[in-house]
């Protein structure tokens, strides 16, 4: 096989965060002999994240096994997971905030033995639900686990109890129309009546809000592109991509 390479557009602080925890587990374990050292594995699974690549062009690049590849890219993918900051220990910054924004985005995923679950009739192909909370001007603060794509928005943040967390914390949030019925703090797009005047300046901004920058940003990782592996491995991926994209931008790190 021909191999070439190939940028990522991170910084090396991304690449030196992930190399430190790989190190770090290696030392615990006290890991013999590896083929790739921390940093090379790092980069590994950062081209695997950010760019999308395959694990047998990874494996024909690093000049290592397939199999060796999908082993070094899932432990650094669990590493990264299990730093990632819950809904509770990121309302520390959420409650900051002028307004939170809510919304949804479906995870495209291979077709699977057990299909139903996965496909939702909203986006007509099969995926998972993750929930996501944004700021006022749409960057992305925090991302739940992932559930079926048949799972309503509004079910979906009544599971993460996100809805009861934001109106404990009294965190007046704005979301689409799928949230609708959510009540607490939880603002939905105002609606035009008869009996109603226009609609004002402020109320159309508030319904221009919306958590798309976010949802965006998530997807620049080229692997939620469309994920081919197992939907279960679908959270420690989206969980360990929240990481790292507070590690390339720090402004709500924890």
């Amino acid at each position: 096989m021909l191999s070439y390479p190939a940028a990522i557009p991170l910084s090396t602080r991304t690449l030196n965060h992930l190399a430190d925890l790989i190190r770090a587990h290696r030392t615990q374990r006290r890991s013999r002999w590896r083929r790739l050292d921390p940093g090379r594995q790092a980069l590994l699974a950062l081209a695997h994240l950010r760019n999308g690549d395959t694990l047998t062009r990874l494996a024909c690049g690093f000049e290592i096994g397939v199999t060796t590849a999908w082993r070094y890219v899932r432990e650094a993918i669990d590493l990264l997971a299990a730093t990632a900051d819950d809904l509770a220990t990121a309302m520390a910054r959420i409650r900051l905030l002028a307004y939170a924004i809510l919304d949804g985005t479906l995870i495209p995923i291979d077709r699977v033995a057990d299909q139903k679950p996965y496909y939702s009739g909203k986006h007509r192909r099969h995926g998972v639900n993750v929930q996501v909370i944004a700021d006022p001007v749409g960057r992305l603060i925090w991302a739940s686990a992932a559930l079926p794509g048949s799972t309503h928005d509004l079910t979906a943040a009544r599971i993460h109890q996100i809805i009861e967390t934001l109106t404990r914390e009294n965190v007046m949030t704005f979301a689409d129309k799928a949230y609708q019925g959510a009540r607490g703090s939880i603002r939905t797009p105002f609606k035009r009546h008869r009996s109603r005047p226009k609609l004002s300046r402020w109320q159309k901004k508030v319904n221009r809000a919306n958590g798309e920058r976010a949802n965006a940003t998530l997807k620049t990782w080229k692997i939620l592109t469309k994920l081919r592996c197992c939907p279960r491995r679908a959270t420690a991926i989206v969980q360990a991509i929240l990481v790292l994209h507070h590690v390339e931008n720090p402004i709500y790190a924890g």
